[in-house]
């Protein structure tokens, strides 16, 4: 088996219609992978769950695959423009062999202006 084809990855739908997958290593979360991938996500408060600018749309057939999102993520997704019923912060999703292959959709609202 190809070891990249074992890791846990994440797709990142973006608003260009583009899509980007990214393989990453257990314990990467999904802010990370992009900015790996040089995906502009904000993400300014650098991962420590202080702000809502790293919030993506898991595709909804996936959403059930992660862990509850904490108290504190949800007030922070309460922040966060372009809200969805499958929105989570990016931070907070840490990828692993459970969750596999990952969807996300990336928000206009939450990439860095040019």
């Amino acid at each position: 088996m190809d070891d990249l084809a074992a890791m846990p990855s994440v797709t990142f739908l973006l608003p260009d219609g583009r899509s980007v997958e990214v393989a990453v290593s257990a314990g990467t979360t999904v802010l990370q992978a992009a900015r790996a991938a040089d995906i502009p996500i904000e993400g300014a408060c650098g991962g420590a769950m202080a702000c809502a600018t790293c919030h993506v749309h898991v595709e909804e057939a996936q959403f059930d695959r992660l862990d509850e999102p904490s108290d504190e993520e949800d007030d922070m997704l309460d922040l966060a423009q372009s809200l969805a019923p499958t929105s989570r912060l990016g931070c907070q999703i840490r990828l692993d062999d459970r969750i596999g292959r990952l969807i996300v959709r990336v928000p206009r609202t939450t990439l860095l202006a040019d």
